[in-house]
């Protein structure tokens, strides 16, 4: 289905490839990591993972739907400045989803009463120790979103058509501390930088979505 297709033709048919709620936990299945671009290459660390959930938030704008993300704030020790989804480390006892829905509030104000929860996509692994579960989530609008200052810089919107096209999932490489070579995916959009995990995770929701295709 064209991921440009009005929000209410989607609904059903993102849900219907996704993961359900009370699925399997990440820990046992499948999922995707930082390291897959560089097989043989940068080697994941040896290191127990912290489980942690993002909120993947498809608005439902009459012009389609958009997605939620953040640009992380310039304090923060790690990750400083990059594009992200609203999510953490997840707290003892907490599903997926809670955790997703909690650090959407509390990094960007969004009330989980305007989230309608789709389920779970492919677990993604960081090569700094976390498993992050995306959680997709539909927002409807007539939300108001307050950044926190102390996590996140900005708050913004962009085309989950342009997102899921992979005409925009460009392939770059990077030199890591270490002096290994990390290839990752990246979308740019109106001059921002979406990489790394995030771009990652955007990755393989389109090939749940639409098939894994040579990129």
């Amino acid at each position: 289905m064209n991921a440009y297709a009005p929000a209410h033709e989607l609904r059903d048919w993102i849900a219907s490839h996704l993961d359900p709620l009370d699925g399997a936990d990440a820990a046992g299945g499948e999922h995707r990591s930082d390291f897959d671009l560089t097989p043989g290459g940068w080697a994941p660390p040896d290191q127990p993972l912290t489980p942690a959930s993002v909120l993947v938030g498809l608005v439902e704008r009459e012009a389609g739907l958009s997605v939620i993300l953040t640009r992380r704030a310039d304090t923060l020790r790690r990750h400083t400045g990059q594009i992200a989804f609203p999510g953490g480390r997840r707290d003892p006892g907490e599903t997926p989803w809670q955790t997703a829905l909690r650090e959407a509030e509390e990094e960007i104000g969004l009330a989980p009463s305007f989230v309608s929860l789709a389920g779970l996509s492919t677990p993604y692994r960081t090569g700094t120790g976390y498993l992050i579960t995306p959680v997709v989530g539909f927002v409807r609008t007539g939300f108001e979103l307050t950044p926190n200052p102390d996590e996140v810089a900005d708050i913004f919107e962009t085309p989950f058509g342009f997102l899921m096209d992979p005409s925009n999932h460009e392939q770059h490489e990077r030199e890591t501390p270490d002096g290994q070579r990390r290839r990752f995916y990246a979308m740019t959009h109106e001059n921002r930088f979406i990489w790394g995990a995030t771009a990652g995770m955007l990755r393989a929701l389109y090939d749940r979505l639409y098939g894994a295709a040579v990129a």
